[in-house]
């Protein structure tokens, strides 16, 4: 963010996400955490440095913590505002900080992890199941032997 640039406020925010649809407000709420995850784990990283005395891993830690909590206070207005339609707010929107333990490669809606076999979950339902690189292999190499890919009639999705 450049020194002239500054974030939007809450009150802004709140009226940003007010018409924004049920799965729209939990995917910005994924982008958040995720956006946090990420500056939890670039302050780690900086945390050696900066008490060896790097003034510059000081003040980008300092900025991290200033921006995590802007981050949320943004997580507690959307959970506000899915509340305010009489929705349930997931158990991992609740907490609102991101999973220590997480790392660049986890990928999770709700704190269900998502990978081989899982069945991701959004605000409690499922939205389908994820399939690992050998069962989708599987299952397109035993359509291919059947002549399902065989048609002329182009591709379908």
């Amino acid at each position: 963010m450049s020194a002239a640039a500054t974030p939007i406020s809450s009150g802004a925010f709140a009226t940003a996400i007010h018409d924004l649809p049920l799965d729209r407000l939990h995917g910005v709420a994924a982008e958040t955490q995720n956006s946090m995850r990420h500056l939890v784990r670039s302050n780690d990283q900086l945390e050696p440095f900066a008490a060896q005395g790097d003034q510059d891993c000081r003040d980008a830690i300092r900025e991290n913590q200033e921006v995590i909590a802007r981050m949320e206070e943004r997580l507690r207005l959307l959970r506000v505002e899915v509340e305010s339609r009489g929705m349930r707010w997931g158990d991992a929107e609740v907490e609102g900080k991101p999973d220590p333990g997480a790392t660049e490669t986890d990928s999770s809606v709700d704190g269900v992890q998502a990978g081989a076999s899982s069945v991701a979950r959004v605000n409690g339902a499922h939205s389908g199941q994820g399939l690992d690189d050998e069962e989708l292999r599987r299952r397109l190499d035993e359509r291919m032997a059947n002549g399902d890919g065989d048609s002329d009639d182009g591709v379908h999705l």
